[in-house]
């Protein structure tokens, strides 16, 4: 879904993005939310030392996604600081993702068992669902406030 969002944003370079970019930051909030929530917290736990270090890395770089987030979030969808920074946030996304792809999840692999995994994947469904939920009624009530 992201991946599709920031191809939006790729071909409408020089336009207006802050459409899109409402969408991008719905889905990397919730996406950090449910990791930092169930997944992180059992890999630090039950993680070797490497995969622990891999998930600081990880919990680090939400830190950042989420920073770029709030900066552009109070920008204009077309102006010139919008563009650079939303240029940013999608290599960092990127980044982000090839490192849990090449590093992280081999090692979730190794170490821990297809039940397990299946329990935690069912964990963070329900826990998107309750997040999004839960946030879905904010727009609405700001709105309704600001009448």
């Amino acid at each position: 879904m992201v991946e599709e969002l920031f191809e939006r944003v790729k071909a409408n370079e020089n336009g207006d993005n802050a459409g899109v970019f409402r969408k991008i930051k719905q889905e990397l909030d919730t996406h950090a939310h449910i990791e930092e929530t169930i997944f992180y917290p059992y890999l630090l736990k039950n993680g070797d030392q490497d995969l622990q270090r891999i998930v600081r890395e990880g919990v680090e770089e939400h830190r950042q996604v989420k920073a770029f987030l709030a900066e552009l979030a109070g920008l204009s969808g077309n102006s010139e600081a919008f563009r650079a920074k939303i240029r940013v946030l999608m290599e960092d996304v990127e980044h982000h993702v090839e490192e849990e792809e090449d590093e992280m999840f081999p090692l979730v692999d190794d170490q821990v068992e297809d039940a397990t995994l299946e329990r935690l994947a069912s964990q963070m469904e329900a826990e998107k669902a309750s997040f999004r939920r839960s946030n879905a009624t904010e727009p609405e009530q700001a709105r309704a406030t600001s009448r």
